[in-house]
């Protein structure tokens, strides 16, 4: 790994939480949303990244926040299936209040810095007209998510998908366009659960712009091109995992940080994403601090918005999606007498750019819910050359969840 990417890595990973590394790591119960946003994030990587050439972009906190509100109105197995599946421990009620705290800290962290971090989460429910849904699950996503219900009309499907693409939009400062696309709502639709998310993080140390250059990547893993890299001396986060380093950049201002998985061999990416597990998101959030020789190519991901129902069916959450039929249960939701609900889609889509200020970054998740029919000498700085494909998360340090988690693999 070359140093520049080992020092983007860090300014990252600081950015994302391991920025201070000082800080005296969290005590009393784990919030159980991390484990849950960090497991299904893994789980969701490894499904979607069959492709070895694709770069991949995700955003686990959006997912499982679409999600986490869309269990709160399941019931039966159902609700039994998506605890396993999505990961919860049974504790409903800490579930969603995990969500709400780590949302409350960084909305908190954005609001005290200096205005070079800034963070948007906004969540809504877009309900059928005239349709009733269960008091106590409104009352739930509107105390613990934000989310108030709009009365929507449906049966107006394409006028419908312009207003909450156009929402989306808005709440991710136009990062994230046309999420749900045409054709996927229709009359039988009776309730969208919307997730977007924002935020604007500058480096801990910015990049000097003169000590960017054309450096040698190993695209795919393979023969190396000629990008646009980033590099500084400084000090980050770094551990040595054996097949793999470790790199966390922090951010200014909120407690962020970037991490960087880097294979020591450029074809190596596939076994380092076999090896990652929800207990190296928990050792990199304190990594100790080192004198890192960084190289960190330039990013601009905006990969095409994905549906997860496959992914997630393949994990085994079916009967949500009605699979066998008649087995979905969102009693919880609304009363089955009238619409019996089951989960048609969920879509996705995310946006990253990271250069020598910062990072850049927004993701939006929808689950469409339809009625079933339907000083001291220095030691030499360690050299990370990130010139090959590698993994990345952007890590909330406090709690350990991974907003978002990827992999590049052709920065061009």
């Amino acid at each position: 790994m070359n140093a520049t990417v080992l020092r983007t890595l860090s300014s990252v990973a600081a950015a994302c939480g391991l920025a201070s590394i000082a800080h005296a790591e969290p005590v009393g119960p784990p919030n159980p949303a991390v484990h849950a946003v960090n497991q299904l994030g893994l789980d969701l990587h490894r499904q979607l990244a069959t492709q070895p050439t694709k770069n991949l972009l995700l955003s686990p906190w959006s997912i499982q926040t679409a999600l986490a509100m869309t269990y709160a109105g399941s019931a039966g197995t159902t609700r039994n299936e998506m605890a396993k599946v999505l990961h919860y421990d049974g504790n409903e009620t800490n579930l969603h209040a995990g969500f709400r705290q780590i949302s409350e800290a960084l909305t908190a962290e954005a609001a005290a810095s200096d205005g070079t971090f800034a963070f948007n989460i906004a969540n809504r429910l877009f309900g059928s007209k005239g349709f009733t849904f269960e008091k106590p699950f409104l009352n739930t996503l509107a105390t613990g998510y934000g989310a108030p219900l709009e009365p929507i009309d449906f049966a107006k499907s394409d006028a419908v998908t312009r207003h909450i693409n156009g929402w989306v939009e808005q709440q991710t400062k136009d990062r994230i366009r046309d999420l749900i696309p045409p054709g996927l709502l229709n009359a039988d639709t009776r309730l969208v659960l919307a997730n977007a998310l924002h935020l604007k993080a500058a480096w801990g140390k910015e990049f000097a712009k003169r000590e960017t250059k054309a450096r040698p990547f190993h695209v795919n893993g393979g023969a190396t091109v000629p990008v646009p890299t980033l590099h500084d001396v400084a000090h980050y986060g770094y551990r040595d995992f054996g097949s793999f380093h470790a790199v966390s950049i922090p951010y200014r201002g909120c407690d962020l940080q970037f991490l960087a998985f880097v294979p020591k061999a450029p074809e190596g990416l596939a076994a380092v994403v076999g090896q990652l597990t929800t207990e190296t998101f928990t050792t990199c959030q304190h990594l100790p601090g080192t004198e890192v020789d960084l190289f960190l190519p330039k990013l601009k991901l905006e990969p095409d918005g994905i549906a997860l129902s496959t992914q997630l069916q393949s994990l085994g959450l079916k009967t949500a999606f009605d699979l066998p039929p008649g087995s979905a249960d969102f009693s919880r939701m609304a009363n089955p007498s009238k619409d019996r609900l089951l989960i048609s889609e969920v879509v996705h889509k995310t946006f990253l750019q990271l250069d020598e200020k910062g990072t850049e970054a927004a993701a939006a998740t929808a689950v469409i819910m339809a009625r079933a029919t339907a000083i001291l000498e220095k030691p030499k700085p360690v050299v990370v050359r990130i010139d090959r494909p590698f993994a990345f998360a952007i890590q909330h340090r406090t709690s350990g969840a991974c907003l978002f988690l990827g992999q590049v693999t052709d920065p061009r």
